[in-house]
């Protein structure tokens, strides 16, 4: 060959060489992501089917990102407490799949997904999930359990649990989680009645002068944590648009309760189109029900409530005001500042006889921590009729409404014990922490 074709053909080869070697980056880049999108894809438990539906799921809830836009108040910084190592650890736990996807691989449409939250009574944890596991379609559900703290026994219930999809969640900043830091018990603070100035600790009082209490303001904060994330921050729900079930530890589900709540989300858009949720029971706690032949419309309950993601809107949109007022437990809050904030009646659809029941005797803030612990052995079954183990609710009935509001309403001024300027920061900066990109940590 002669010597200006081989230069020439040595010339072309380096000029190849030169071209191939980007696109050979560009080629390992591409197989490297998609080795990456399978892998975490595997990682999720979750069979391909389940991962279609889920991505199909996140598609068709694209509207839900703007749902999710709230008004931010430019002047407020949210501010959320250093982790511990135990926290950072639950928090890691948060982010695990659902488990027993291998049994229960999809969920089917008109399913409902059941949030369960609880604090450290596991007498009555074990007799929750016993009601849980023998009511009629649980299967098709993903339960949730929020728990408030990590307690071991807690743990290992719920670790039992084969009948559903589970997942589960710990609040990473709970009073529980802080022996010695802020929510928990800050060295320097004050306690009860303390005068700030001549004890020189730190802290604001309530309404009535009493002190910040970690294991009663725990109440408040895990809720409202919970809510936050299970509506904004969780991918299993963050764009599910439809009901979400609310249940506690001391609340008795009966068989019926599933398919009674799918009833009554079904009807609700029919039968009370005004109606902001459906309830398993009657506001009345200690209330079996009227036995009528009719739905009933009254105020929300506490006890089996289930609400969609426009109502979840409105909550959050009072994030102020249920953060400010000076009452530790959520639920006496909605109803004394925030539902009489929505400028009408709240009122929830419900049967007329209960799907679920609270018992026992030991309130959340009684629990072993403190120095009066109440002791109950959590074997109050409750008695159920033959009516109570089949759906039990007509779509031809017509809907009675209660007017009268009873209990707490607007006006109340609320039980104090939630006085302290932390307390009510920390709760602003959950309605924040998942609508902006980096919550300072204090």
């Amino acid at each position: 060959m002669p010597a200006a074709a081989s230069s020439s053909s040595s010339h072309h080869r380096g000029r190849l060489r030169t071209r191939a070697a980007p696109l050979l980056l560009l080629v390992v880049l591409a197989a490297f992501v998609v080795t990456e999108l399978l892998r975490t894809s595997s990682r999720s438990g979750l069979p391909p089917s389940a991962r279609r539906s889920s991505s199909s799921s996140r598609a068709s809830g694209n509207h839900s990102v703007a749902q999710r836009k709230i008004l931010l108040d430019p002047a407020f910084t949210p501010h959320l407490p250093r982790q511990s190592p135990l926290s950072l650890s639950l928090s890691a736990r948060n982010a695990l799949p659902p488990r027993n996807t291998d049994r229960f691989p999809t969920l089917p449409d008109g399913h409902l997904k059941i949030v369960l939250y609880v604090h450290n009574r596991p007498r009555y944890l074990r007799l929750v999930v016993d009601s849980l596991s023998r009511v009629e379609g649980i299967g098709e559900a993903l339960l949730i359990v929020s728990h408030d703290g990590y307690f071991p026994e807690m743990d290992k219930i719920v670790q039992g649990i084969d009948f559903c999809q589970v997942k589960q969640l710990f609040a990473p900043y709970s009073p529980h989680l802080f022996p010695d830091a802020f929510p928990g018990v800050t060295p320097g603070d004050c306690q009860s009645k303390d005068n700030a100035k001549e004890k020189g600790c730190q802290g604001d009082p309530d309404q009535y002068g009493n002190h910040r209490s970690p294991r009663i303001v725990s109440l408040k904060h895990h809720w409202w944590w919970m809510m936050n994330t299970v509506w904004d921050g969780l991918e299993e729900t963050m764009d599910f648009d439809g009901h979400i079930l609310f249940i506690e530890e001391d609340h008795y589900i009966f068989p019926n309760a599933y398919r009674n709540a799918q009833l009554l989300v079904d009807l609700k858009p029919k039968k009370c189109p005004g109606c902001y949720a459906v309830n398993l029971a009657p506001s009345d706690v200690k209330a079996k029900g009227e036995g009528w032949e009719s739905l009933v419309a009254e105020k929300m309950g506490n006890i089996g409530y289930a609400f969609n993601r426009t109502v979840w809107r409105k909550i959050h949109a009072k994030a102020k005001q249920f953060c400010e007022f000076d009452e530790y437990n959520w639920d006496i809050t909605m109803w004394a500042t925030v539902y009489p904030s929505f400028g009408a009646p709240v009122y929830s659809l419900r049967g007329p006889r209960r799907s679920a029941a609270h018992f026992g005797k030991c309130g959340l803030h009684q629990g072993q921590g403190s120095s009066n612990v109440c002791v109950d052995n959590g074997s109050g079954a409750v008695e159920l009729e033959e009516i109570d183990k089949v759906p039990n609710i007509k779509a031809d009935w017509p809907v009675r409404i209660i007017q009268r509001q009873e209990g707490y309403q607007a006006g109340f001024k609320g039980w104090g014990g939630w006085g302290d300027r932390r307390d009510r920061e920390l709760c602003l900066s959950f309605a924040y922490m998942y609508h902006v990109k980096d919550p300072s940590s204090a």
